[in-house]
């Protein structure tokens, strides 16, 4: 029997500080368990984090990982940047102890339906989508997980909402056992963490176990157009909703020239879809294919679709200064969200990329580079190589820092143009992460816009 079952008394090692692990060992505390959160960093490094455990008189140590917190552990939870590989964690899963992440745990005391949503790109538009489309609809919904509220947090909500939206990444799945989703979603599946899982093949098959513990009364929404999502549909229980935006389909969703056909049914049109780029289209049919099989009101969703204007950080648009439209799509974290962002863009694009790398090949996309931007200013870690790969390819320049690369930005850009911050890498070189570099980005504009206003 898992440990998880009867956590009263348990101890419970959490692995990394961080808003997850607070909201956990807060749950643990309800339930009865005795949580312990050992983190490699110090307290320096951790900002208010430890205080908010010595305000819930929960002990922790930082610095590093004592032996003694694995050994007392009944269960160890990796937070989910921790990697569960790691040799503490790993020697006590040899040792017998029980190893989940913080998904699962909370999962289990989740008495909503949940709704979940995975995929390398567009599960967090997708979430706030379906989020924003069950409220519209007149329900009380909670969206939570791979963004800024744990799951632990809607675990302790009472009274209980109507549903629960959840945005999920491979790293929460990784350490799922029992995760159970009402609907849920793979929405493509591409290059992304392979230093953690090793090849895309494994990549693809963490992302699959969203449906694992699905059963006939559940449903699956598919991505057919493509391949590794596809391939998933033959292991499903669940009844599989497939989409595409290639024609209509029998059994799910599809575009059929302006029209977006439900079987063979005009339940929508193209046109009803605020957001630009192809990459958009594609998390709408995910959306509008869980909220068409769950029967939820058709006229309120569309209504709600209509009025929906994305999220912060994704393709965002920021504000317009002498013709020049700029965008903060600070998410962009890998090659593929560069490539889905620069697809989106009918007007030349002034490039700002860079950060820390993931190893990725920038050449993959050196056709759609020229074809799209008109200059690139590569900045962090990252320049050089992101330098290198476009030099022959378009205009480029190398800057020390996002400010830099912005006001290099705004000398290039030329009325007409739109100026894009799509780095295409981790923000952990010069930001604690990308939402903080994407507010750096939009306070800067805000200022380039009062300096010209005045």
């Amino acid at each position: 029997m898992s440990a998880i079952s009867d956590l009263n008394g348990k101890d419970v090692t959490i692995v990394g500080l961080g808003r997850t692990a607070v909201a956990l060992a807060k749950l643990l505390v309800a339930k009865g368990a005795k949580p312990f959160i050992t983190e490699s960093r110090g307290d320096h490094e951790l900002g208010e984090l430890p205080k908010a455990l010595q305000a819930e008189t929960i002990p922790y140590e930082t610095g590093g990982h004592t032996p003694s917190a694995f050994d007392r552990a009944d269960i160890v939870v990796p937070s989910p940047g921790v990697s569960p590989a790691i040799a503490p964690i790993a020697h006590a899963k040899e040792r017998g102890t029980e190893v989940v992440g913080e998904m699962e745990v909370a999962s289990r005391f989740i008495s909503a339906p949940m709704i979940a949503v995975t995929g390398t790109n567009g599960k967090t538009t997708t979430t706030a989508l379906i989020h924003s489309l069950i409220q519209r609809c007149g329900y009380r919904s909670i969206l939570a997980g791979n963004n800024d509220l744990p799951l632990s947090e809607v675990a302790l909500i009472d009274p209980a909402p109507d549903y629960v939206v959840v945005e999920v990444s491979s790293y929460q799945l990784e350490t799922c056992q029992t995760f159970h989703p009402w609907m849920a979603a793979v929405l493509n599946v591409s290059n992304d963490h392979l230093a953690r899982h090793g090849t895309v093949e494994n990549y693809a098959a963490v992302k699959s176990r969203i449906f694992e513990n699905q059963n006939e009364s559940d449903i699956a929404v598919v991505n057919i157009d493509d391949p590794r999502c596809a391939k998933m549909r033959s292991d499903i229980r669940a009844r599989v909703i497939p989409f595409t935006q290639l024609s209509a389909i029998e059994g799910g969703l599809g575009i059929q020239g302006d029209h977006i056909i439900w079987q063979d049914e005009h339940v929508a049109d193209v046109a009803d879809i605020p957001l630009p780029g192809r990459h958009n289209r594609e998390n709408v049919l995910a959306a509008l294919s869980m909220m068409r099989a769950g029967e939820f009101d058709w006229p309120s969703v569309i209504d709600g679709l209509r009025a929906f204007r994305g999220v912060e950080h994704r393709i965002e648009y920021v504000a317009t200064i002498s013709d020049v439209r700029f965008y903060n799509d600070s998410k962009s974290t890998n090659l593929d969200s560069l490539r889905v962002a620069l697809e989106s863009f009918d007007t030349p694009v002034i490039l700002l990329a860079g950060g820390r790398g993931k190893g990725s090949d920038y050449a993959e996309i050196s056709t759609l580079v020229k074809n799209k931007v008109r200059h690139l200013i590569a900045f962090g870690e990252d320049a050089e190589a992101i330098d290198t790969a476009y030099a022959n390819v378009v205009p480029t320049h190398r800057a020390d820092s996002l400010t830099d690369a912005a006001d290099e930005a705004m000398r290039h850009a030329q009325p007409g143009d739109a100026v894009l911050l799509s780095p295409a890498c981790a923000s952990f070189d010069q930001f604690p992460n990308f939402e903080a570099r994407g507010h750096a980005f939009k306070a800067w504009v805000t200022q380039q816009a009062e300096a010209v206003s005045t």
